[in-house]
């Protein structure tokens, strides 16, 4: 890794892949409905005033609703949710067959992941292919539980030791 050479874009994915991240899904009330998205761009930002991060690829047909909401929320995926995960990569109304409500501003809430933070969008900010939406955490719950990990294109967990 001493000489620098020009990488595709392939190369920059497989690099990246190699970070193993957390799974979250997004969700949102839209003009539609209820409106959810799988994402592994999540990071805290902040614990005073507290706030949250996550990246919606512009290149997504869901863009628009999430980076217009007002409220969102953002469900942290435990071990053996890969079901839903997997649901919301490709579909966002996959409500149906979920335990979820509303909070009182009619953010969809999904229940029983290992965490939740709900949101009120703070701000906006563009990042090549991506936005940066930063939330304001109105509320955050959480449970006891494993993480749902996902590296390398496959989901896995923590070994035991």
């Amino acid at each position: 890794m001493t000489d620098l050479q020009p990488f595709t874009q392939r190369e920059l994915r497989d690099a990246f892949s190699r970070f193993a991240t957390g799974v979250t899904v997004v969700t949102t009330e839209a003009a539609s409905g209820p409106l959810g998205i799988t994402a592994n761009s999540f990071t805290s930002v902040s614990l005073d005033p507290p706030m949250v991060l996550w990246l919606p690829a512009k290149s997504s047909r869901r863009f628009t609703p999430f980076t217009d909401c007002k409220t969102f929320a953002i469900h942290v995926m435990g071990a053996g949710q890969e079901t839903i995960s997997n649901g919301f990569v490709s579909e966002g109304d996959l409500f149906d067959d979920l335990d979820w409500t509303r909070a009182d501003d009619g953010t969809p809430l999904i229940q029983d992941c290992l965490a939740r933070f709900h949101c009120e969008t703070h701000a906006v900010h563009d990042a090549g292919d991506h936005a940066i939406v930063v939330g304001r955490v109105l509320d955050a719950q959480h449970r006891k539980g494993d993480p749902l990990i996902f590296a390398q294109g496959r989901y896995g967990g923590f070994a035991s030791s």
